[in-house]
């Protein structure tokens, strides 16, 4: 049994991973099992196998082949359009891994468990069996909370713009940022032009001093941040920069907005959030389950200091978020399918990340460009010269067909201390790729930088 899970592994592994391209024939039956050491049954149990998974497909009297799932190996990006190259740029799950099986099969319990409570308006809170759920889930976060401090959302997204919105008890009104962070965001508070602050993150961290003279002298509502896996930068805090987060959020009457949105991602054992070490409940703590599973599912949670309870309930007014998500969800994380399916995507990022590192060091003798060194999560900055020219650079990655994302639109307009630097993600890149990708990178930055 333990030959057979680790041949269907190998199989799977091969497919993402671009060994096997989408459209080409894979070995005999016969050939596999030679190669492998195995039975003839054993390759046909795991092809089969694969069939279900939609990875391979056969044609009889001819073999089987690899399928050619949308936006699997040429890349389709967040906007649903289908492209060929290298994408660097996606923040969305690896269609490959995606748990197709698994979560149809919650889908389908979900609506034979629930068929008469799908006609009607869910809670606003949300789901009261996933609430319970995520009590236990959150905890292995050391994320401590009672159901009724819990909120489903439709994705982290949802919560950021109401706590943006609402009053708070502190009586302040502006919103502090780093800089940079997540571009959404920031467009939203423009578009709303609520009152911001920024301050400088860096992959060194932030400056505590400066964090401490804004939360003293500013009237600062919230502090948005990402404590680990950084959007765009990919780094997380110190144990001692969460602290002392905490302890200032306590001293000054300011809330921490916590978006741990890729706390699954990591393999790292020990990471405890900000949320953790807040004793006078200043810390909103956020999670996502969009960069685990699939961005369509749009749900997420918000953990809230008791106080804020009733004024994110009266803001958030009705059940928004599909019972049947919430549901399918509940199942899913209830049958260990989540924590499975989060081991394998957090193993298979950490794989990528350390290719991507390696290729980097390989490629970039003149060192034009500083990495950020991160091994989880999915995103790494590659800070640039400030000589090169990035509109010649992006036109010209984008003529090899590979895309990254440009760093200008993760800080405010009016913020003038910017770093030079493309967002990197591993997510939609396969190992195959990567090297490619990145020999392509470091030699048009170096064409761009005009005093290279």
């Amino acid at each position: 049994m333990k030959k057979y899970f680790a041949i269907l592994s190998d199989m799977e592994g091969k497919i993402r991973d671009g060994h096997y391209r989408p459209g080409s024939k894979l070995l005999s039956v016969r050939k596999a099992a030679e190669q492998y050491g195995c039975s003839t049954n054993t390759i046909t149990r795991a092809y089969a196998e694969l069939e279900k998974r939609h990875a391979i497909y056969s044609i009889p009297q001819s073999g089987y082949y690899v399928v050619d799932k949308d936006g699997g190996g040429s890349g389709q990006n967040e906007d649903g359009i289908q492209r060929e190259g290298i994408d660097f740029s996606s923040a969305s799950p690896d269609l490959f891994v995606f748990p197709y099986l698994d979560f149809q099969h919650c889908l389908n319990k979900a609506i034979d468990t629930y068929k008469y409570h799908l006609f009607t308006y869910g809670d606003p809170q949300g789901m009261a069996e996933l609430r319970e759920t995520l009590v236990r889930h959150l905890a292995n976060d050391q994320v401590f909370a009672k159901t009724e401090r819990i909120f489903v959302t439709s994705g982290a997204q949802q919560a950021l713009e109401i706590l943006a919105k609402m009053p708070f008890p502190n009586g302040k009104q502006t919103i502090l940022v780093e800089q940079p962070t997540y571009n959404l965001y920031l467009r939203f508070l423009e578009i709303e032009q609520l009152p911001t602050a920024a301050i400088a993150r860096t992959t060194a961290g932030i400056s505590l001093q400066e964090l401490e003279r804004l939360f003293r002298d500013e009237d600062i509502k919230f502090f948005y941040t990402m404590s680990r896996y950084h959007n765009p930068l990919g780094t997380s805090y110190t144990t001692e920069e969460r602290k002392a987060i905490a302890a200032l959020a306590k001293k000054y009457d300011v809330y921490i907005v916590e978006d741990d949105y890729m706390a699954d991602l990591g393999v790292e054992r020990g990471f405890d959030p900000i949320y953790s070490y807040d004793l006078t409940e200043h810390v909103i703590y956020l999670k996502s389950f969009s960069k685990i599973i699939f961005p369509g599912l749009r749900l997420g949670a918000a953990v809230l200091p008791e106080q804020l309870i009733e004024t994110f309930y009266r803001h958030k007014k009705y059940g928004d978020t599909s019972f049947l998500s919430q549901a399918a969800l509940d199942i899913y994380i209830k049958n260990g399918m989540y924590e499975r399916h989060k081991r394998a995507i957090s193993s298979l990022y950490t794989s990528r990340m350390l290719v991507l590192n390696e290729a980097l060091a390989r490629h970039n003798g003149a060192g034009l460009i500083q990495a950020s060194g991160v091994s989880s999560g999915i995103y790494t900055q590659y800070k640039l010269p400030i000589t090169v020219n990035m509109e010649q650079l992006m036109e010209r990655l984008t003529a090899k067909q590979i895309r990254a994302v440009d760093g200008k639109g993760f800080y405010l307009p009016g913020y003038l201390e910017r770093e030079k630097f493309l967002r990197i993600s591993i997510s939609r890149a396969s190992e195959g790729q990567i090297d490619e990708g990145i020999t392509a990178i470091v030699e048009e930055v170096k064409r761009a930088n005009h005093f290279y």
